[in-house]
């Protein structure tokens, strides 16, 4: 089986957001950054060359390739500001229509920036969307 590409490595985090040109995006991901550490109680660490993560979770597909992944995370792609959100949004419709300008992936959550979305909201839906993980893994962990 393939080695995943995206796994922890020593680079800085905080060069890596340094090296992001346009201010407005560098202080917004700073921010997500503060609000995912203070959610998780993790320290952000880069997964690859562009994944910002917070803790990790083992993952297990049925076809039994396997491996980890940050329990939360972020990237800021070219286009948006990519959060990860592992269980994903459907189940949230409600607080999805309050967060604010956003799309969504099925753990992707999509903004051009922050003062574009309700900040409470976000991270009511962070908050949630780790406590789904957490409760998810316990499960799995029993079967």
């Amino acid at each position: 089986m393939a080695e995943p590409k995206t796994k922890p490595t020593n680079q800085s985090v905080k060069e890596f957001l340094n090296e992001i040109s346009e201010p407005e995006r560098r202080a917004d991901c700073f921010a997500v950054a503060k609000i995912m550490e203070e959610i998780s109680g993790e320290k952000p660490k880069m997964w690859g060359p562009s994944i910002v993560g917070f803790g990790s979770y083992r993952y297990k597909y049925a076809s039994g390739r396997e491996g980890d992944w940050p329990m939360m995370g972020f990237s800021p792609r070219k286009k948006d500001l990519t959060l990860y959100v592992m269980m994903g949004f459907e189940k949230h419709a409600e607080l999805m229509e309050k967060l604010g300008k956003h799309s969504t992936g099925k753990s992707c959550l999509y903004i051009k920036r922050l003062s574009d979305v309700h900040i409470p909201t976000l991270k009511k839906l962070i908050r949630i969307g780790l406590k789904d993980l957490k409760e998810y893994t316990k499960s799995k962990s029993k079967s």
